[in-house]
């Protein structure tokens, strides 16, 4: 199994020489399972380089966990190229949403004139969307578990395994609003025992005490959960737009300064980065 991120910002794209090194799209990681079909979270501008790497000639068969409809989730999808030829296919699985709109029904209402010049329908490629909630499920040898997190609207995380392998993801995770640690069931669900966690670190403590229900979390809070849970790897995820390189590289180095005195791997996720789970 490996894991291969796209786009690892949070809130918006950017662009610089000073993040580009971590690069600046916003989130997509994919899962590399042999013997089954591309499988990715999230539809972040970050998928547009995944798709890249994806045939172009309309065999394309693909599965996104979509974590939940902010534009930072979903701006890819116009531009996955896979589905720019007829034959593609990509199936999509996402939170049902409180106003009791399906998930297509919101891709429709935003992927539009004047918003946008096409319609998802204007495909040549075919995308279908599955609204979920708590669920497992099978995808071909692969077990996905989806649990409701704390964010802003209906948001999932997801857990994937195979062959004894691992991976959960939770990009976006409101951390309690006074600041201290505590996991919901569900959170707690997908992340105990995972061999990489990928998560929301989008702020420092400080940050967070004038951001506390903007839906995210701080870097303490994603490695407490990790070390709280038995988790062997932690991927730090969702960069904040304005961080720089040199900023996310003394965050990491902090990390893993903490990190280490509980036996707990810690990375900062970039643009390229591949993780073999073996």
């Amino acid at each position: 199994m490996q894991v291969t991120f796209f786009g690892v910002r949070g809130s918006t794209p950017c662009h610089g020489d000073d993040i580009s090194r971590y690069g600046g799209n916003t989130s997509c990681v994919s899962v590399r399972v042999p013997g089954e079909g591309p499988l990715f979270f999230d539809l972040g501008t970050g998928a547009r380089y995944f798709g890249a790497t994806q045939p172009h000639d309309g065999t394309f068969r693909g599965t996104c966990l979509l974590s939940h409809l902010h534009w930072d989730h979903t701006q890819g999808l116009p531009f996955f190229t896979p589905l720019l030829r007829p034959g593609g296919e990509l199936d999509v699985y996402a939170p049902v949403q409180d106003d009791g709109r399906s998930v297509a029904q919101v891709f429709d209402d935003t992927i539009c004139p004047p918003m946008f010049p096409v319609t998802v329908h204007d495909f040549p490629g075919t995308v279908r969307f599955h609204d979920i909630g708590d669920a497992d499920f099978m995808l071909g040898a692969v077990a996905v578990r989806s649990r409701l997190v704390p964010h802003l609207g209906p948001t999932l995380g997801y857990r994937v395994e195979w062959n004894g392998r691992s991976v959960a993801y939770l990009s976006d995770h409101q951390q309690p609003h006074d600041g201290s640690f505590a996991v919901s069931d569900g959170a707690r669900e997908l992340v105990e025992g995972v061999d990489l966690l990928i998560h929301d670190s989008q702020y420092t403590a400080h940050e967070f005490a004038m951001k506390s229900n903007w839906g995210h979390c701080t870097v303490d809070y994603a490695i407490w959960l990790a070390k709280h849970c038995g988790v062997r790897s932690l991927a730090l995820f969702h960069h904040d737009p304005t961080r720089t390189d040199d900023a996310l590289d003394e965050l990491h180095r902090c990390a893993v300064a903490f990190g280490g005195q509980h036996s707990l791997e810690i990375v900062a996720a970039h643009e390229g980065l591949t993780l073999d789970l073996g």
